[in-house]
């Protein structure tokens, strides 16, 4: 069975008591049986209950369960019995509703609405104040006129009398602000959604996330976040499945003390070429290594002396034998076999359990049949020399969780002997061997060590012989507590189970190594050099870790490690006498102790004013403690202030916790990315959560903001889409703003023209279609296609990403900016266009221009400067551009022909405008063009003025493409030097350190010989 989302099989049986009288719908007829279990609940990993079936009692564990949703697989069909449904469901009450998420920019926009908003009310109730004040004081005069006559103050009902002047305000404040609501850009919101959505579709479609081996593309799951795709600070990581495939090979092991594997792991030539550039090679230097044959999933193990057959010959074949028994049998995979071809092959519920016994049979001992209790496996008789196929009972399955770190297995053999048989965690394996079982722990020891030095996994193996009276017992107390229906039932368990797996003679000890995923280090080392920092979250060993660290340029031999953890002498003595106030006291104690040192130490390596780097190690433990409300802020202190930060032997809960701190403490954009269940409160607590659809299942997937296939896809992902789409919706938001200041303040300007009488200066239908028909098209493109710099220059420039996580392209400076500019348009277009019509007669016929023809010129320039200063703002011109731009210009004037030619009842002040008015009239063309270039040049002069002297980091770099410099070695490193932070993570800063050792160097050689 698996679960919706998951790829990893998980073992589900039925009771041996249903199970073998119930084969037909008809066994159903007579059935009578009663389900006592626990309230309904949100765990998913346990269930408790008993059925009762004629008199006799037998457990329900998860085992049994089938959650809802669940796939089948290698079965046809189950009966079973509903126990919860709707929302009492183990799923349903697991499903919470998805955290809000909002990009910085949307809530800074928000903002500048709100800011809006208070203009437009401030506007309205000052005019209506002037309003007021001018109503009030038109009265009639000596020759029995008022001032403004025009407006027949006489005949007014309210809103122009003078004698009801404070009424007449409060009427204008609320018509002015229904005029001036044109500032307001309400289309915003929508056109920013029409533009992260089609900007999704581009990352969806992008050839280059696109990851072949599996069929999977990238896929934006949300549009909300495009542009905080370009304002990471710091990423949050998990290791496994993560940075390396989760496609675990068995490569080494230790068996009876002998260590056998000679393959050779990336983080062992990573070692190799931090110690000088050796190769790691074992030390049987005669021994030549087969790698003829096909390569086989799971297994990269190369070792003649135990291959095909040859761990016969060895002196501990007897050990050997035990070893590869417990592989094949202690497990809950579940073999499929090829009718044609007669291979068989596993689904097990981790990789790791895959490659056991993928390994096992390879190296002999063939498991190739489960039943509902029994094993079965072949495997060579040492006396025959013979396959044989054995059958081991199945008698319990004690399983693995967090908590335990171990598994095991208990079972009787075809002689009748039972053996427990467990495989486990290093720390808590060797805890409970027997004092007879240590023959080999030194050795196992030092192996493991190297192993977790080499990057590999271990798991250490070890069996007993159990007595019939013991397990008689055992099965016992095991069976009551099962059948307890009780919250303790699970701790009940534990305690009968722990007493059983123990002094346990030891066998020897696994490795599997999880590789790196391809491009990795580079793709960390481009995000170090675009200023990104990077963080790992890994429920790994520390020095598994480190070492993965090392391999994946995330930590260089240079760094000055800063590691935490609780291995004191003093807390170990504690721990052994199990005074656990005493230990969690000192415990914590440890903890701040060694922050303080490690800030005190970063703190007096910059008054030196040093180039150091430091690297933060730091266990699950210690963590704890860390993350206590006390201590947060000085453990937060101390990470910022390190180059690479690694959480070793982190909980989910941990991961989550860290990255809400991140998130909350430094106030910057986090960017989580993981790939299994226990990577989703880290990716649902981050600001953007990144689910990597690997071999872990699809749960990070399914609660992630963005999925990609591969680790190496977050480059183009942050530093293109990401830049790009955060310069979009930058200049996109300042553009709109821009062009609605300029709209209404026309609008003001002219009512504040005519006494503020709240007479609008267009037609109502040129108010409602400025931002529908003539500017809006020209802005979505600008979202959707703008390019301030190619992706070629994107990946060149990394540092170019610092834009977006200073936010210098949505400042409130540049926002201001494009404020004041808007106004400043306004003004020219108005009193230029008011001034050019004043006094002079407008057609032959001696009439002047009325406010049909200077509304129609105002907003012909405002049409014309808004679209031309959009062609002025982009970067990166398509023929889309050209056709929304040119078109929207275009439009306005077909627009006034067809608008004018509807009989006036409809067109108003519109009617034949165009055709009799403006268009015949020579000073109507030139005013257009000559107000076209006055409310342009301000802004011409300023860019050119900022590209000359003060250019941005993507100008600069748009200077190199168009002076053709972008070939140039030197001018490129010259402009790529002004880094805002000096690059201290990744391969490009191990070989910049390398060069300073090595400049330092040879500056101490030229000193030793002067001195001589």
């Amino acid at each position: 069975m698996n679960h919706d989302g998951e790829t990893n099989l998980k073992v589900k049986q039925g009771l041996e008591a249903t199970s073998s009288v119930l084969h037909e719908d008809s066994d159903f007829k007579d059935l009578k049986a009663i389900v006592r279990c626990e309230d309904p609940n949100a765990d998913l990993y346990t269930f408790v209950g008993t059925l009762d079936l004629e008199q006799q009692k037998s457990p329900l564990s998860i085992q049994q369960l089938l959650l809802r949703d669940s796939k089948l697989r290698n079965t046809e069909f189950v009966y079973g019995a509903v126990v919860f449904t709707g929302h009492d469901t183990k799923v349903i009450q697991n499903s919470t509703e998805p955290p809000s998420k909002r990009s910085r920019i949307e809530r800074k926009m928000d903002k500048i609405i709100y800011l809006m908003f208070f203009v437009v009310f401030l506007m309205s109730f000052i005019g209506s104040i002037v309003f007021g004040i001018e109503t009030r004081e038109d009265r009639l005069r000596n020759d029995g006129r008022t001032e403004r006559w025009y407006l027949r103050p006489d005949n007014a009902e309210i809103f122009f009398d003078p004698e009801r002047a404070p009424l007449a305000a409060i009427f204008h404040f609320f018509t002015a602000v229904m005029l001036y609501s044109y500032f307001i850009p309400i289309s915003l919101y929508v056109s920013i959604e029409i533009v992260k959505v089609l900007q999704s579709v581009f990352i969806n479609r992008d050839i280059l996330m696109y990851y072949e081996e599996t069929d999977k593309p990238a896929h934006a799951r949300t549009s909300n976040l495009n542009e905080e795709l370009g304002m990471v600070d710091t990423v949050l990581s998990d290791k496994t499945g993560t940075l390396t495939c989760n496609s675990m090979e068995f490569i080494k092991c230790s068996i009876a003390g002998t260590a056998y594997g000679r393959g050779i792991t990336e983080v062992e030539r990573s070692m190799a070429m931090r110690s000088g550039g050796t190769a790691l090679v074992h030390d049987d230097l005669d021994v030549v290594v087969d790698r003829s044959g096909p390569k086989i999933k799971g297994f990269n193990f190369e070792d003649e002396r135990v291959m095909k057959g040859n761990w016969v010959k060895e002196q501990e074949a007897a050990v050997l034998q035990k070893f590869f028994r417990l592989l094949a049998v202690c497990h809950t995979a579940i073999p499929e076999t090829d009718e044609a071809t007669g291979t068989v092959s596993y689904e097990a519920e981790s990789p790791d359990e895959a490659a056991f016994v993928v390994a096992a049979r390879e190296l002999g001992f063939e498991f190739f049949n489960r039943t509902q209790n029994g094993i079965s496996f072949r495997e060579l008789d040492i006396a025959t020399g013979q396959k044989v196929e054995r059958v081991y009972r199945l008698l319990n399955v004690l399983e693995f969780n967090s908590a335990r770190k171990r598994m095991s297995v208990i079972v009787r053999d075809e002689d009748g002997k039972l053996l427990l048989l467990s495989k486990g965690a290093d720390n808590v394996m060797f805890e409970r061997l027997a004092k007879n079982g240590r023959k080999f722990e030194e050795k196992t020891r030092e192996h493991v060590n190297e192993y977790a030095d080499a990057g590999l996994r271990t798991l250490i193996l070890a069996y007993r012989d159990v007595d019939e009276s013991e397990y008689i017992e055992f099965s016992k107390n095991f069976n009551e507590a099962k059948n307890s229906v009780t919250e303790d039932r699970e701790s009940l368990i534990d305690e009968i189970t722990d007493k059983m797996e123990r002094d346990l003679i030891l066998l020897g000890a696994t490795a599997v190594e999880d590789k790196l995923q391809n491009g990795v280090p580079d793709c960390i080392d481009k995000l170090a050099q675009a200023g990104i920092k990077i963080w790992v979250l890994t429920g790994d060993k520390m020095e598994t870790a480190i070492n993965i660290g090392f391999a994946c340029s995330l930590l260089r031999q240079e760094m000055k490690q800063i590691i935490i953890n609780l291995e004191t002498p003093h807390i170990k003595a504690l721990e052994k006498a199990g005074e656990k106030d005493m230990i969690e006291q000192a415990s914590r104690e440890s903890v701040v102790k060694q922050m303080e040192e490690g800030k005190a130490l970063i703190t007096g390596s910059s008054g030196t004013g040093s180039q150091e780097a430091f690297a933060l190690i730091i266990d699950g433990k210690s963590l704890t403690y860390a993350l206590e409300d006390d201590f947060k802020k000085k453990f937060l202190d101390l990470a910022i202030g390190c180059a690479s930060v690694i959480c070793c032997r982190s909980s989910p809960k941990q991961k989550a916790l860290v990255t809400r701190l991140v998130k909350t403490g430094t106030g910057k954009t986090t960017l989580a990315i993981g790939d299994g269940a226990n990577d989703v409160g880290m990716l649902q607590e981050a600001d953007i959560g990144v689910g990597i659809s690997g071999v872990e299942g699809m749960q990070a997937v399914m609660s992630s903001d963005i999925a990609i296939a591969q680790f190496r896809y977050l480059e183009r992902l942050l530093l293109v889409h990401g830049h790009w789409c955060y310069s979009r919706i930058s200049s996109m938001i300042c553009y709109f703003f821009y062009k609605n200041i300029t709209f209404g303040v026309t609008v003001f300007l002219y009512e504040a023209y005519t006494s503020f009488s709240a007479q609008p200066a267009y037609n109502d239908w040129f108010l409602s279609l400025f931002n529908v028909f003539f500017s809006s098209l020209p802005v979505i493109a600008l979202g959707v296609f703008d390019q301030d710099v190619s992706a070629r220059f994107c990946y060149k420039f990394p540092l170019l990403y610092q834009e977006g996580v200073q936010n210098l392209l949505f400042s409130w400076k540049r926002i201001i900016g494009w404020m004041l500019n808007g106004v400043m348009t306004a003004i020219a277009i108005f009193f230029l266009c008011k001034e050019s019509l004043k006094h002079q007669l407008y057609n032959p016929n001696g009439k002047t221009a009325g406010r049909e023809i200077l509304g129609g010129t105002m907003y012909t320039c405002v049409v014309w400067v808004v679209n031309l200063q959009m062609a002025l703002a982009i970067s990166y011109f398509t023929w889309v551009q050209h056709i929304v731009i040119w078109g929207s210009i275009a439009f306005w004037y077909i627009f006034l022909m067809i608008y004018g030619a509807i009989t006036p009842s409809f067109s108003s002040d519109a009617y034949k405008v165009f055709i009799e008015a403006l268009a015949p009239a020579p000073s109507y063309w030139l005013t257009t063009l000559f107000v076209m270039i006055i409310a342009l040049i301000p802004y011409f002069v300023f860019k050119s003025v900022q590209m000359r002297f003060f250019p941005g980091y993507h100008q600069m770099i748009q200077w190199i493409r168009y002076e053709g410099h972008s070939n140039d070695p030197e001018f490129v490193e010259m402009v790529r030097q002004r880094s805002i932070r000096p690059t201290t993570v990744g391969s490009t800063a191990r070989r910049a350190a390398s060069v300073r050792r090595s400049g330092r160097f040879h500056d101490q050689l030229k000193k030793n010989f002067i001195a001589f």
